[in-house]
């Protein structure tokens, strides 16, 4: 049996996680926690991330398909994800 692996994303990913529970469901919320279950589908490890992702997805009344129907509306109608005042981009993908 394979040993769980640690995400090297993952302490970044539960304060992220934290935040987004406590400020509650909005768009750029919805396209974060779609962001976060994406990059965590099928990962062998980060067990706890992935339980807090699916708890968060049921407690905002979505499935993991609606919530990414959703987030594919809204990027289709809007910037959820723009750059910062240096120029940086926000997106984290990985």
């Amino acid at each position: 049996m394979a040993q769980d692996q640690t995400h090297p994303q993952e302490t970044k990913d539960r304060a992220l996680i934290e935040r987004i529970s406590q400020e509650g469901r909005n768009d750029y919320n919805l396209a974060e926690l779609a962001r976060l279950c994406i990059r965590y589908q099928g990962f062998p490890g980060a067990r706890e991330i992935q339980t807090q992702l699916h708890r968060l997805v049921q407690a905002w009344g979505l499935t993991e398909e609606s919530l990414y129907q959703t987030t594919r509306e809204l990027h289709a109608t809007g910037m959820l994800y723009r750059k910062t005042s240096t120029g940086e981009d926000r997106q984290d993908w990985s």
